[in-house]
């Protein structure tokens, strides 16, 4: 009896553990069920995420800007903003979206051509809006568009109270005719341009599909909507930002910055090598030749600025090379420096800086260096081939600045003779336009002359707008041509330019005191061509790949470059600005990739007079592989940051003071909405099937030990 109890013991016993064995194994699988379960259901997520959202993945939106008084753009709610899209193709479309229509706030998909300030002010004033979508418009608009001021730059150029009076403001002559400050406006609401006429024909038909009214019927749901997402983290103005960044980096740490200084780099060189440590001689002279190199537009980081800023610095860049290649230049008694300001569009960022760090002695060049001054201001658009030089009135009281002035168009006419074009000189009564001199001639009298395509006002309709592209100032390309036949092909606006870039170089050698025969210097117009196709249409062509080194390829793509200046230096114009100088007035030496990394290990005495590059070089011809050189040049950069921030001077009205918000995430996407009622019917479905659920757990969990307990004692077994 004792032997068969033993055994039955031992048979329950197996029987627990076998249990036990069973119910870990079950277990285990149950986990890998659930693991499975989450990881199938991840994907699932991500699954049903495409199905329900359309992403934008080709827009461009409205960000906030702030400056010392006011913040200036757009921003949505925090978690973005979202509303049922209506299509406003025309004016009466907006009676819809203003008052008739039954489902606001609504997201407005806008033609391009009514994108105007006074609709955008009505918009402005109502709450049934909550964001707007911009389609480009294409061709341009003929009646001109530009979102920039009538007056720009006012207030910080050399015109004010104290001097010139009478042309404060543009009281004398409005530049900017057609401008309608619309960039300069604080909305409350996200807006976005639609880059892709794919993806805006995508909304039109989720549109047509889903919310277009009926014959005058209400549309039913489901709905087309639209989710904007474009949440700034600064307000006010740049003092107040820059304040909350300041308190934050002192007593956090991880601070969080709200916004940032515009900022970037000025890129210059010299025509005689100097060295850019020691500085010049105080006798030394030298001709500022300048332009700007950054543009602007309603939208952040679109800003083709084809008139308005790459016309002029390619005219300065051909200029540059036909200097270059004159046989006596470096015997000439004066220097030539060959400067591209960048930020111009905002208050004069880069030449305020630079004429900053000339006063207090932070850069080689001093501002009683500067013999006379060169501006390229807009030059694309020449009416009947006249090209107008404009000058200070003030300045010219003196006699001296008077004389200078006067020698310095004379011989700017007499370098145009002969060429398919006239200089002529404005009254003498008008001022100078907005320009990077008036921030030079702020500081200090000096004698100079900004070259304009425009007598008055601007000959360009679209200043500051993302209509001011390639074929605004009226480049055209045959059809059929391959990329490469298209870098090379010599436009009549390359040829145009071509023609100011020789007159500019033939007057710059005689101021600098050059005797010889100006016939021979003669900008290459198939190179202004390659430039036009590089800053204005594709940067990714084989010229450019062949002048920038093997680690910025990055820089280059097959959309067309933007001249917007940022807040994270370099940007890419200021880069290729960089390279494409080097490659045009630098030279080819023998060195090892080594030595022109590190110059300072060579033995050269020239090494401080000079910047190195290591560039890709062409491909050979024989191979898809490059042929890699060394770029000996003049060329150099230095800050292009308000000296505002510098000196901790927020609130300034002396010198540029705009900051860029910082934001977390900016995107678009549409998708269907259902009603508020089956809204509301499937969130109380869900609570309940949530408390049925809970409630279920609780009873599972409290009989656990009757619905999974251990298999009960089968008893006393009898044989």
């Amino acid at each position: 009896m004792a032997a068969r109890a033993a055994g039955g013991g031992r048979r329950r016993m197996g029987a627990a553990v076998q249990w036990n064995r069973g119910s870990r194994a079950a277990g285990a699988l149950l986990r890998a069920l659930l693991f499975c379960l989450l990881g199938c259901g991840s994907c699932w997520g991500n699954s049903v995420e495409k199905k329900i959202y359309i992403p934008l993945n080709r827009t461009a939106p409205c960000v906030r800007l702030l400056n010392a008084t006011h913040q200036i753009g757009c921003q949505s709610s925090l978690n973005g903003d979202t509303g049922v899209i209506h299509v406003v193709e025309k004016d009466q479309d907006l009676n819809w979206v203003l008052a008739d229509g039954p489902h606001p706030p609504y997201m407005v998909l806008l033609e391009g051509e009514l994108f105007t300030r006074e609709l955008m002010l009505w918009l402005k004033g109502t709450s049934r809006i909550s964001g707007l979508a911009v389609a480009i418009s294409k061709p341009s608009p003929e009646q001109g568009f530009s979102p920039g001021l009538k007056c720009p730059n006012d207030g910080f150029g050399v015109y004010s109270s104290e001097y010139g009076p009478q042309y404060a403001h543009c009281n004398w002559t409005t530049w900017n005719p057609l401008g309608n400050g619309l960039s300069y406006e604080d909305f409350n609401f996200p807006i976005f341009l639609l880059e892709d006429a794919n993806e805006t024909e995508v909304i039109k038909q989720c549109y047509r599909d889903h919310n277009l009214p009926q014959n005058g019927s209400v549309p039913e749901y489901p709905l087309c909507a639209m989710q904007l997402f474009a949440h700034m983290h600064a307000v006010t103005s740049t003092v107040t930002c820059m304040r909350r960044s300041s308190i934050q980096s002192t007593f956090s740490l991880n601070p969080e910055v709200v916004c940032d200084p515009l900022s970037d780099y000025n890129v210059w060189s010299t025509l005689k090598p100097i060295n850019a440590s020691s500085g010049i001689a105080p006798t030394d002279e030298v001709i500022i030749v300048a332009t700007r190199i950054d543009s602007h537009s309603f939208f952040w980081n679109v800003a083709p600025g084809a008139e308005s800023a790459v016309s002029s610095f390619v005219t300065h860049l051909a200029a540059a090379e036909a200097l270059h290649k004159v046989p006596d230049v470096q015997m000439l008694p004066r220097n030539i420096m060959f400067t591209f300001f960048q930020g111009e569009t905002f208050d004069y960022i880069g030449s305020s800086r630079m004429v900053y760090d000339m006063v207090n002695n932070k850069f080689p060049i001093k501002l009683d260096n500067i013999h006379s001054f060169l501006e390229l201001s807009q030059v694309a658009l020449r009416n009947s081939s006249v090209l107008w030089m404009h000058t200070d009135p003030v300045s010219q009281m003196n006699r001296s600045i008077q004389t200078q002035v006067k020698t310095l168009m004379d011989t700017l006419i007499n370098s145009s003779l002969g060429a398919n074009m006239t200089l002529q000189e404005v009254s003498q009564s008008q001022p100078l336009p907005p320009s990077s001199f008036q921030r030079f001639l702020k500081a200090q009298d000096i004698a100079g002359v900004v070259l304009a395509d425009h007598r008055t006002s601007f000959r360009n309709r679209y200043y500051q707008s993302v209509y001011d592209t390639a074929e605004n100032i009226l480049m055209k390309y045959p059809e059929g041509l391959s990329p490469e036949e298209t870098l090379d092909y010599v436009t009549d606006t390359a040829k145009s330019l071509a023609e100011v870039a020789t007159v500019v170089a033939r007057a710059l050698y005689q101021l600098a005191g050059g005797t010889g025969n100006t016939s021979a210097i003669q900008a290459d117009p198939r190179t202004v061509s390659r430039m036009l196709y590089g800053f204005l249409i594709k940067t990714n062509n084989s010229w450019f790949q062949s002048i920038i080194k093997q680690d910025l390829k990055g820089l280059l793509g097959n959309e067309p470059p933007q001249h917007y200046i940022a807040v994270s230096p370099l940007v890419n114009t200021t880069q290729l600005v960089q390279y494409v100088l080097a490659n045009l007035t630098g030279t080819v030496v023998n060195f090892t990739k080594e030595e022109c990394l590190n110059p300072e290990k060579t033995s050269s005495s020239e090494r401080e007079m000079y910047d190195y590059t290591w560039v890709q070089g062409s491909k050979d011809p024989n191979s898809t592989s490059r042929v890699p050189f060394c770029v000996q040049s003049t060329v150099h950069i230095t800050k292009a940051l308000s000296p505002a921030f510098e000196l901790k001077q927020w609130g300034s009205t002396e010198y540029s003071t705009w900051t860029e918000s910082r934001w977390k995430d900016i995107r678009a996407r549409i998708f269907l909405i259902a009603s508020k009622e089956l809204e509301i019917i499937t969130l109380v479905v869900g609570i309940v099937i949530l408390i049925l659920s809970l409630l279920a757990t609780y009873f599972i969990n409290a009989k656990a030990h009757v619905l999974f307990s251990s298999p009960g004692d089968p008893g006393a077994v009898a044989y």
